[in-house]
């Protein structure tokens, strides 16, 4: 099974994942660094972080969706469904959460909150998306199957006798 947006043979979905992983968990660092310091330079930079984050997760869900359409195998194509449908609720919550954040007067309470649960969500849906390309292979080359003379040389390359 191979993924069907690449560049120069590379997977594109994992790499644009990175986009809103490092922005949506420097925002939840940021929340922090204004709960501790006071100092409101954290909460403007955790409110652009988070748009930032929205901004990459639909950037990365094009090429995503795009492969999981191409995906054949059951388990693969189940486990692909539910990261998908993970994501698409942790960028709603995120939308919901920077929303939060332009309203003046609104408790910052649950905006952190908020971020807490979408950054330990997007734990589980790594956990999903790295299943999918290391357990199930989805992002490896399609290769035709070795005959048995061809298995039978690799495993005699591999594992030589002495």
């Amino acid at each position: 099974m191979s993924t069907r947006v690449t560049v120069a043979g590379h997977p594109i979905h994992p790499m644009l994942v990175t986009l809103p992983l490092g922005l949506w968990v420097f925002s939840l660092v940021c929340d922090f660094g204004f709960v501790f310091t006071g100092d409101e330079r954290w909460a403007i930079t955790a409110y652009f972080t988070l748009g930032g984050g929205i901004l990459g997760a639909l950037l990365a869900a094009v090429p995503g969706l795009l492969d999981l359409l191409g995906m054949h195998d059951a388990p693969a194509r189940r486990i692909g469904m539910y990261h998908l449908v993970l994501n698409v609720a942790i960028v709603a919550v995120q939308a919901l959460n920077f929303w939060l954040r332009t309203e003046d007067g609104l408790s910052e309470v649950l905006p952190r909150g908020i971020s807490i649960v979408a950054v330990a969500a997007l734990i589980v849906s790594g956990w999903l998306g790295g299943h999918l390309v290391h357990v199930l292979g989805v992002t490896q080359p399609q290769h035709a199957p070795e005959t048995p003379t061809e298995a039978t040389a690799r495993h005699d390359r591999l594992h030589p006798r002495t």
